[in-house]
């Protein structure tokens, strides 16, 4: 215990006298909390829809600013500008006297965009440089309808106002979901698989760097004679996982603490990502960190496995094709959280650490599950902990070409 407290004590000096893990994290923290702070200072009220009054508190009123100008050409005798006016908020339309001047408005930027009609259901559309985001012919297209409803019951003698309240008749959803709002929970489980996905693959490659490194440079000769193999490895992985619990935990406290600070003043935008329920950080962090422990231990062994940094692509790309497959597999059934194929992934130790805490989120799990898949994870990390210090035993002291894996445990086999 003493030997592994020492190379426990002794990693985590490395990473955090490391000024570059220390300036990155403290970099990182500090940004997302300045993102997040910006509406108090600057006038987001366009993807907010909330107003920073001169005192800093959020108002909800939009912003008072210059008005859109469009043109507009009625070939068919059916535009009311009024009606425009309203569909098109904060708007000046102007009547062109022919096409040419809607085309020349255009083309100098004068006009936003250029309407000319040509029938009581048909128009043209003028745009300089059409934008991603532009709503302006789905806006026209129900003017234009509104339009002809108007002309079609002033013929008809009809009452539109009477005809409107028979088909657009108002109805009240009261919403009452029992469980979970799947959809609501939607992206903000997306991004903590990612998240956890890369914390894997990040710490996982410093874990097998370093082990190869000091089978490179010779120093794991003075060091498996001043300490165990397990100590080694088992210091390493616990390092690396105190690390990046600590870089993670910074950087994910700035961001979702400043969020809640300034979630008034975002209107809520941001809560399908940053608004997480205590119980799933929760189980973000328990699953979190065993998936962590249980590749940390492979990745280790694997770096064992190899004496050249070079090599250590090679040595991991099967643990990294298991990766990427539960990544995506995690993903894809994030669609279906209640479907059998996740249920099963939420058991099996390759993929509970991201799959479990997903349907705590989004789906229904029982407290059973939950215990039964973390015990199932814990006792993996102790086996894989075992194997692993067993592979990291063998490989460490074995130099030249890469070692397979399937070699290594056929070694572990005849030496047992």
């Amino acid at each position: 215990m003493k030997k592994f407290l020492i190379v426990l004590r002794y990693e985590l000096r490395e990473y955090f006298t490391n000024k570059i893990f220390m300036m990155l994290t403290i970099l990182l923290a500090v940004l997302g909390a300045a993102l997040l702070f910006l509406p108090r200072f600057v006038d987001m009220s366009d993807f907010t829809g909330v107003q920073v009054a001169g005192n800093g508190e959020a108002e909800g009123s939009e912003t008072e600013g210059e008005q859109t100008v469009f043109l507009y050409l009625d070939k068919a005798g059916v535009v009311r500008p009024e009606i425009l006016a309203q569909m098109f908020p904060k708007s000046e339309w102007r009547a062109a006297a022919d096409e040419a001047e809607v085309r020349a408005a255009v083309e100098t930027q004068e006009a936003e965009a250029g309407f000319v009609v040509t029938g009581a259901a048909e128009y043209e559309y003028y745009v300089f440089n059409k934008a991603m985001r532009d709503r302006n012919t789905s806006v026209f297209d129900q003017a234009m309808k509104q339009f002809y409803r108007m002309d079609y019951c002033e013929n008809s003698g009809w009452d539109l106002e009477e005809v409107a309240a028979m088909y657009d008749v108002p109805v009240t959803v009261t919403e009452m979901v029992l469980n979970k709002d799947t959809e609501s929970n939607y992206w903000y489980c997306y991004a903590l698989i990612i998240i956890v996905f890369m914390l894997i693959v990040y710490y996982g490659q410093m874990i097998a760097v370093s082990v190869t490194n000091e089978k490179s440079n010779r120093a794991i000769e003075v060091l498996v004679t001043s300490t165990s193999p397990n100590s080694l490895l088992f210091g390493k992985v616990i390092a690396g996982a105190i690390g990046g619990i600590f870089q993670m935990g910074v950087l994910l406290g700035a961001v979702l603490l400043s969020y809640q600070f300034n979630r008034e003043q975002w209107g809520g935008q941001l809560d399908m990502f940053l608004h997480v329920p205590g119980e799933v950080l929760i189980a973000f962090a328990f699953f979190g960190l065993g998936g962590y422990l249980f590749y940390g231990f492979l990745y280790g062994a694997m770096g064992a496995l190899v004496s050249k940094t070079e090599d250590i692509s090679k040595s991991v790309s099967g643990l990294m094709v298991v990766i990427m497959a539960v990544y995506f597999f995690s993903l894809f059934q994030l669609m279906n959280v209640d479907g059998e194929i996740i249920k099963i992934l939420s058991f099996l130790p390759v993929s509970s650490y991201s799959t479990m805490f997903a349907r705590i989120a989004m789906g229904t799990v029982a407290p059973w599950e939950v215990v039964v898949s973390f015990l199932i994870l814990v006792l993996s990390i102790i086996g894989t902990g075992i194997l692993g210090a067993k592979i990291y035993r063998m490989g460490t002291l074995r130099y030249g070409n890469p070692i397979k894996i399937t070699s290594a445990l056929k070694d572990l086999k005849k030496s047992e």
